[in-house]
């Protein structure tokens, strides 16, 4: 098995693209000898993906710099594996799907007279899927994602950005990829905005040409938390507009799903404590959700349990939003009222019985 893997890197380095795939045929054959068959389907999807769209790094050796700094413009990232799974509300995965297949279907868009919806604008709170969704669509599309580096971006010499906006639509031009345009703002802002020099108006006016002048081929993808900031030019440009806003309760239901179907716990097949974690974890965005998930699970794993508790997600919570237990009655009062019990909290936050009956007694009274 390690022949094979040595043999497809050798491959991956000599550009020999029968040998890669040869090679990881032999190894997903192998896999399901051995009883690896979840791995062997992953590297049998992946191959299938990628008839007659392989692209290599080769292709993208030479990248854009700012002339100043010398830094790099762009990172390229090339889509690999199974795309990570997107937990949407029903109108953002509509819009997402219908942008996916309208790019799939460009030449029979184009044949019909009508025009190729290739310009995705993504905008929201920070954490709720903007950069997942970026490398969601180019795992689906098999196009290579193209980031812009904003430090190498924007130029401390003012006239240096426009040229450096032009470098990066000319170099994601020259191949079939995703251009993807992060923190948008700080390069498409107002242009009536008062405290801003005139140079970098000219800045927006270079970006609005070049998006004007972006090949049909590609997919250009501009993310930003703050759309109310955006040249009103801009948004004109953009056949799509998307707005990921933080999960709700179903959405948080299914996001726990999927976070959670390998694991053990004690409150996903109880309704009514799976109820309470999800009510406990509104108004977080994705991001969060997933870092107190992980939490949760590492700190289970470090004090030797299988079983993820529902306490263990409560404290979790607790911490993100607080950073410490400085009132250690209101965090009691905190997993009771998520319906942790005296007994968990006892075991899981070792915290004396008494102490969590007199709380739990308080509790009583005032309700």
């Amino acid at each position: 098995m390690y022949t094979e893997i040595i043999k497809i890197i050798e491959g991956g380095l000599a550009n020999d693209r029968e040998k890669i795939i040869n090679y990881a045929n032999v190894l997903a054959n192998n896999l399901k000898q051995s009883g690896d068959a979840s791995i062997a389907h992953r590297i049998e999807t992946i191959l299938q993906k990628k008839q007659g769209t392989f692209t290599t790094l080769d292709s993208f050796s030479t990248k854009p710099v700012d002339t100043e700094s010398r830094m790099d413009i762009v990172e390229i990232t090339m889509p690999t594996g199974l795309p990570e799974q997107m937990i949407l509300n029903t109108y953002a995965k509509e819009a997402m799907d219908t942008f996916i297949a309208s790019y799939r279907s460009r030449d029979a868009l184009l044949k019909a007279g009508l025009d190729v919806p290739n310009s995705l604008l993504l905008y929201g709170p920070p954490g709720c899927g903007k950069t997942t969704m970026a490398h969601y669509i180019s795992s689906i599309t098999s196009l290579p994602l193209v980031t812009a580096r904003l430090d190498g971006l924007v130029s401390s010499l003012l006239g240096s950005t426009a040229k450096n906006i032009r470098k990066l639509f000319d170099y994601a031009s020259q191949r079939d990829c995703i251009l993807f345009l992060d923190e948008f703002d700080v390069i498409a802002k107002l242009r009536d905005d008062k405290n801003e020099l005139g140079e970098l108006k000219r800045v927006v006016n270079s970006l609005i040409q070049n998006i004007d002048m972006f090949s049909n081929n590609s997919i250009l993808i501009a993310a930003t938390n703050h759309h109310e900031m955006l040249d009103s030019a801009i948004w004109r440009r953009f056949s799509t507009v998307i707005t990921l806003g933080r999960p709700q309760k179903e959405e948080i239901a299914s996001l726990l799903k999927a976070l959670l179907e390998t694991k053990e716990t004690n409150f996903m097949q109880n309704p009514k404590k799976k109820e309470a974690i999800v009510s406990a974890l509104q108004g977080f965005s994705h991001s969060e959700i997933k870092t107190i998930i992980h939490m949760a699970l590492k700190h289970m794993i470090l004090s030797d349990r299988s079983c993820l508790s529902s306490c263990d997600v409560l404290k979790q919570i607790y911490f993100h939003t607080y950073h410490a237990i400085e009132d250690e009655h209101g965090f009691i009062d905190f997993l009771l009222e998520h319906g942790a019990t005296h007994r968990e909290i006892n075991e899981e936050a070792n915290i004396p019985l008494r102490t969590i009956q007199n709380v739990s007694k308080r509790r009583s009274v005032k309700s």
